[in-house]
């Protein structure tokens, strides 16, 4: 369960910067204002930790399903502090990999977009961002599902209890999910991997980040709306809550 709200969390941080990004730009462009102000870098910075934040997150997660499913003797990396321990280590990560995008002073200002990103083209600290941040959790999470997938086929031709059957194949559908977060998430990232791959040729058309980031934007409203369909504990306690108020606004009405 932590685990999970360690996603959810992560989802509402990345969220809220992309929110502040198009207030900032919509007030810019109201008042006809085109300048790098004092945190256009580090907002950036701390984009970048949080995007890492929530995919390292959902590596974790995967990892802890495999872990219980084929390990399930071994408690200790079951246990609450096991699991804060190293959502610790995932956020100190995200924050230390990150780190070479302020030192190499490559975060720059585009006017046109009016926010501070990585340029768009190709450069060491490009490959860097896209190795670190995504392919390194992404192939991870598909490693483990996977290998899953060979383990819950071995078992099934073995005689196994069905408790552990069943419990291996609900496992392996919550990897699955997390499989499917990830993929809205590039699907919706397809134009910001076009300008990318066309920054590497030739200089991206104008306006290129905010086309990229708005369907970014649209990817975390599915991928909120996903997380709270698969999660049925998170979904339960605001659906009692929702509830419980409207039953409060009744009776207040009576």
């Amino acid at each position: 369960m932590i685990l999970i709200v360690n996603s959810c969390f992560s989802e509402l941080l990345l969220a809220s910067r992309m929110f502040s990004i198009t207030i900032v730009e919509l007030l810019n462009d109201l008042r006809h204002i085109q300048y790098q102000e004092s945190f256009c870098i580090f907002r950036s910075y701390i984009g970048y930790v949080f995007c890492a934040g929530q995919f390292y997150s959902y590596l974790l997660q995967a990892n802890y399903r495999y872990m219980t499913v084929v390990y399930p003797t071994r408690l200790s990396w079951q246990s609450k502090r096991v699991q804060v321990f190293l959502i610790g280590l995932s956020w100190i990560f995200a924050f230390i990999c990150t780190i070479p995008h302020m030192l190499t002073s490559e975060i720059q200002y585009y006017i046109d977009d009016q926010l501070c990103e990585l340029p768009l083209h190709l450069s060491f600290i490009s490959i860097y961002n896209i190795v670190c941040i995504y392919l390194i959790p992404m192939n991870g999470i598909i490693f483990i599902y996977f290998k899953l997938i060979r383990y819950v086929k071995e078992i099934n031709r073995r005689v196994t209890p069905a408790n552990v059957l069943s419990r291996a194949k609900r496992e392996l559908q919550m990897v699955k999910r997390i499989v499917v977060l990830i993929s809205i998430e590039l699907t919706l990232g397809i134009p910001y991997t076009i300008f990318l791959v066309m920054g590497f040729i030739n200089q991206p058309p104008k306006y290129s980040l905010r086309i990229a980031f708005t369907f970014v934007d649209v990817s975390l409203v599915f991928i909120m709306i996903t997380l709270f369909q698969f999660t049925d504990p998170i979904k339960t306690i605001l659906m009692k809550k929702f509830n419980r108020q409207s039953n409060t606004d009744a009776l207040a009405v009576t």
